[in-house]
């Protein structure tokens, strides 16, 4: 069983049920109907909000627990959500495929974190959205969740770097914003948290 099958064993949500804040108010970008990945969503939250709102959602993660619970929760909510059990340091998406990548709390060791993410924002389409939420290594003073290990936590600059060493993508920042704020997603995510928020789209090829 890997560590998020352990995380996931419970019969709570871990990060409840709810979509994250961030990704709500950010999908103001999204045209109706939107093929949209997620990248490790874990049991669905936000895959099945999306869903609900008229979007083709992929999620992928490396967790069979969470993949089944997200399964459920889709179905309790009457709408499909393609899942894929994979794992983000070797998987890849189909090259400009998607017209949003959204990252939620998708904390990477830092061997393969870059390379990863220029996999993913390869599956946008010219003018596709990445929006991304993580924990700013400041979030190490915090106890509302997150890795405690400092290589694993992302400053907006780690990921404009990471976005600009791609070969072909260019992105167009839009928010690149750090700061305190609550937290209220289940037991995982609770009270003053350190955040890293990043929104940017897919201008053109190099």
């Amino acid at each position: 069983m890997t560590f998020w099958d352990q995380q996931y064993s419970t019969p709570d949500f871990k990060y409840g049920t709810q979509a994250n804040w961030f990704l709500r108010n950010q999908t103001v970008h999204l045209h109706p109907a939107s093929e949209v990945l997620l990248p490790g969503d874990g049991e669905g939250r936000n895959s099945v909000w999306l869903a609900r709102r008229g979007h083709h959602v992929t999620a992928v993660d490396n967790s069979r627990v969470g993949l089944e619970k997200a399964s459920r929760l889709a179905a309790e909510n009457g709408v499909a959500v393609a899942l894929i059990l994979a794992d983000l340091e070797h998987w890849a998406p189909t090259p400009n495929s998607f017209d949003a990548v959204v990252l939620t709390y998708v904390h990477l060791p830092a061997r393969w974190r870059r390379m990863a993410h220029q996999r993913l924002i390869s599956a946008l389409r010219p003018g596709g959205w990445l929006i991304l939420e993580a924990f700013h290594p400041l979030q190490l003073r915090y106890s509302s969740g997150g890795p405690k290990d400092a290589a694993m936590l992302y400053t907006a600059e780690m990921i404009r770097l990471d976005l600009a060493a791609h070969p072909e993508v260019i992105l167009d920042e839009v928010l690149a914003w750090e700061g305190e704020a609550h937290l209220d997603e289940g037991t995982g995510h609770q009270g003053s948290a350190h955040l890293t928020r990043y929104v940017a789209h897919r201008v053109k090829s190099k």
